[in-house]
């Protein structure tokens, strides 16, 4: 349990191979409960009824966000996503482009996340940093500079990112965006290292290989994410939906009509 119950920057939820159990795990982790403060007074919905393929997505609006605060993106990403999108819009969903007018979120995520690690993990680093990975002593070590200024302005920026993601919701009851950049990078490539894009070189793997996760993170907006092909390589791209702030029940329903439109759940790795 986080000993922070109040400023979250990241989500324990469930990752299933179907919609549906995805909702299963999620009606079972939902509700009150004292030790969150988040929670209380929310009912926990009726997540699983939610989820149930049924009907037709008539009149809900979505905005297909490809670019957010990032400049690079693989056009075999793009495409499968785009594919997806149509999808929807088959389902009779009215998807309208949305320009990319927002700024990427690392720098505040910094501050938030290395502030939270230090104050939690640095007292052990003498007992057991030899047994950290380095990508946490080394991020540790980048944020233990911080003042309580900069961590307050920090919190303020969030909650300004959280209302302008919000303002969306005015006009779109959904945003589609990729789940990542591109596809999986290699498990021993530099975290710290520039990614590859298409054969372009870009930026660390948070600004250009996951800006689409981060501002969500720090807004608490629910999101899910749909496999929606396979690119050159193989591996699997994703689409990922955001909704409303507590609108998780219309975001299933349109993530289970996605599933029964375009399966997955047959599909295994080559073993």
């Amino acid at each position: 349990m986080t000993p922070d119950g109040f400023g979250n920057q990241s989500y324990i939820t469930p990752m299933t191979r179907t919609v549906g159990d995805a909702a299963l795990m999620l009606q079972a982790m939902a509700g009150p409960h004292p030790a969150d403060p988040h929670s209380l007074g929310l009912p926990a919905g009726d997540f699983v009824a939610a989820a149930r393929p049924e009907g037709d997505l008539k009149g809900v609006r979505i905005a297909w966000r490809p670019h957010l605060g990032n400049r690079k993106l693989a056009h075999e990403v793009r495409d499968a996503c785009e594919a997806g999108v149509a999808a929807l819009a088959e389902l009779g969903a009215t998807v309208e482009p949305m320009a990319d007018s927002f700024g990427n979120t690392e720098p505040v995520w910094l501050v938030l996340t290395q502030s939270f690690w230090n104050a939690r993990f640095r007292r052990y680093v003498p007992e057991f940093g030899a047994h950290m990975s380095e990508t946490l002593l080394r991020q540790m070590e980048a944020g233990a500079g911080y003042g309580a200024v900069e961590l307050q302005l920090a919190m303020f920026e969030r909650t300004r990112i959280y209302r302008e993601i919000q303002s969306w919701f005015g006009h779109y009851d959904l945003i589609a965006t990729p789940t990542l950049s591109r596809t999986a990078l290699p498990i021993d490539h530099d975290f710290f290292a520039p990614i590859e894009i298409d054969g372009e070189t870009t930026d660390t793997v948070r600004v250009a290989w996951y800006p689409y996760t981060h501002p969500f993170n720090l807004s608490g907006n629910p999101a899910v994410t749909l496999p929606c092909g396979w690119a050159g390589d193989g591996l699997p791209i994703g689409l990922q939906l955001v909704g409303p702030h507590l609108g998780d029940a219309r975001l299933l329903r349109a993530a289970a009509l996605f599933e029964a439109a375009r399966p997955w759940a047959d599909r295994r790795p080559p073993e």
